[in-house]
């Protein structure tokens, strides 16, 4: 039997074989989580200076991107080495420490690795070895980053966000998830749904209650799995959102006037809907019947 029989005739070997590439992609994952916005700042600032001239135009940088330079302990700057960066065994092995300097090492890197693979292994256990469950499991991994990235910094950056939105309508060209029609349907009522909301809520409030990166990560959502996902994406966020606000509230004290990343709840919401979007419309659907 080919590795290729295998993963289409057993989802037990297309998990395990993801899972551990779930891993790895973490791994790199984490590096996106940290670099990307570094990126992205540095890209503005270098916009910035080029707008004021030439003779202004003094700063340099070392050569910075998600490959370039190696690695390093944030305390020391110790390079890491190949055998420090295996995911999650080289956390391990190190206690949690940098090798140089014996500072402690985030527990943040091993966590993403570990989320990356279980996330992975659920999605490619649901759909199996076909377009859907790869192109699913790829947009996994992007959630997972933009997820983190939102949180530290309130941040969906457009270069990863809107390259997967066009993914999206190109892969539905295919009938994967949904119909063309209904993908490109759902690009512009994720938009202009949240669009409306932030002006209006402006206009009532004169605050912003969101980023423009929410309208555009709908936007994707509508992409991806149609118009007729998006109400069950919202509902799902919101929820998710005022729990772990009134969480935070309650049991840390956080001030409610300081705004929170609508991101990750939009995140979470759309890979819950990604599996079981239908699952959970038919037995609402059940319900309300009742």
């Amino acid at each position: 039997m080919t590795l290729l029989a295998l993963l289409q005739t057993s989802p037990l070997a297309f998990g395990l074989l993801v899972a551990i590439l779930g891993l790895i992609v973490g791994s790199f994952l984490n590096v996106v989580i940290h670099r990307t916005p570094i990126v992205l700042m540095r890209n503005w600032q270098r916009d910035c200076l080029e707008l004021t001239g030439p003779a202004a135009n003094t700063a340099t940088h070392e050569k910075f991107n998600l490959i370039t330079p190696r690695s390093r302990c944030p305390h020391c700057g110790h390079a890491i080495s190949a055998l420090e960066n295996i995911p999650v065994v080289s956390y391990l092995w190190l206690h949690g420490k940098c090798s140089a300097c014996r500072k402690p090492i985030s527990l943040r890197y091993p966590f993403v690795e570990i989320l990356s693979a279980m996330l992975a292994a659920v999605t490619a256990w649901h759909f199996g070895f076909n377009a859907a469950g790869v192109a699913a499991i790829v947009l996994t991994w992007l959630l997972i980053a933009l997820a983190f990235i939102d949180i530290d910094h309130q941040l969906l950056p457009d270069v990863m966000v809107l390259p997967f939105l066009w993914i999206g309508l190109l892969v539905n060209l295919f009938n994967v998830f949904t119909t063309p029609s209904d993908a490109v349907i759902g690009a512009v009522a994720g938009y202009l749904s949240l669009w409306i909301v932030f002006h209006l809520f402006k206009l009532v409030t004169g605050k912003e209650g969101m980023g423009y990166g929410d309208f555009k990560l709908f936007a994707l959502f509508g992409a991806w799995f149609g118009w007729q996902s998006l109400l069950l994406i919202i509902l799902l966020s919101s929820l998710i959102g005022a729990l772990i606000g009134i969480g935070l509230i309650v049991f840390q004290g956080r001030d409610r006037a300081k705004p929170l990343p609508f991101g990750p709840y939009l995140a979470v919401a759309g890979w819950v809907a990604m599996l079981w979007g239908d699952e959970i419309t038919r037995q609402y659907l059940q319900l309300a019947r009742l």
